[in-house]
């Protein structure tokens, strides 16, 4: 199913997008998409909804089951609150990707901006997964919770592959990151190490899903040497607060 968006008010563009899912439609293609925003908020099931254009801010935010694919780039706020379901981003990525993402992937061929992956977190047994291909701005993982972040820098213009305060607050989950990153860069409270055979392993299975959806080779990829950032600790600033 085809819905023509070029000049449509977002509002009503996602009313039309919501009556096509309610309707049955499990393939709707968006055509001439322009900035407009919240599309895919809230929508269950198993619908496979693909963006020609440039998607808004919050896509796919609180989204839980459909599968969103951009063929252009992306404004921030994608997968805000995002409980389940996939995004592929074919171009590059605003600020705040995966806020607050409770399960679900978003894969983004290029760069993401600041603060992509901050309060990310693993929610009943669910473990959300956000791989860049490019570059990211500063605070990526802020905060993290939960979740796994990857970072590839398959094209960064000979810029650093990372921002300022890469992992400041993180007490969950897990950060990949190809190549090397000046120390600096990374927040005190992340750990450095070299990943297990069993980290690369987990890394393995979900560069081999986005190497497939990207038409990219998951070896030239594994190739570079990864680390692996991690918390400290479950409370970074435990001693800061009162009780």
């Amino acid at each position: 199913m085809q819905i023509q968006a070029k000049n449509v008010h977002y509002r009503t563009l996602n009313n039309m997008v919501r009556e096509a899912v309610s309707s049955g439609a499990r393939d709707i293609e968006l055509v001439g998409v322009n900035g407009q925003r919240y599309i895919g908020d809230g929508l269950r099931g198993d619908s496979l909804i693909t963006i020609r254009g440039t998607a808004g801010n919050d896509l796919a935010a609180f989204m839980d089951g459909p599968t969103i694919v951009v063929r252009g780039n992306a404004q921030d706020g994608v997968g805000n609150t995002m409980n389940s379901g996939k995004v592929l981003i074919h171009g590059e990525a605003g600020d705040i990707l995966g806020y607050g993402m409770r399960g679900g992937k978003i894969f983004v061929k290029s760069n993401v901006g600041y603060r992509a992956g901050i309060h990310m977190k693993s929610y009943e047994g669910r473990v959300p997964v956000v791989v860049a291909g490019g570059r990211a701005g500063d605070f990526f993982g802020e905060y993290m919770a939960g979740g796994i972040l990857v970072l590839l820098g398959l094209e960064t213009d000979g810029k650093p592959i990372v921002g300022d305060y890469c992992a400041t607050g993180i007490h969950g989950g897990a950060i990949f990151i190809r190549g090397e990153v000046e120390k600096h860069r990374i927040g005190q409270e992340a750990a450095i190490e070299e990943p297990s055979p069993e980290n690369m392993d987990t890394l393995r299975k979900i560069l081999s899903e986005y190497c497939s959806d990207f038409g990219l080779d998951v070896a030239h990829v594994m190739s570079e040497k990864f680390i692996r950032l991690y918390p400290y600790s479950s409370r970074p600033y435990g001693r800061l607060y009162a009780y």
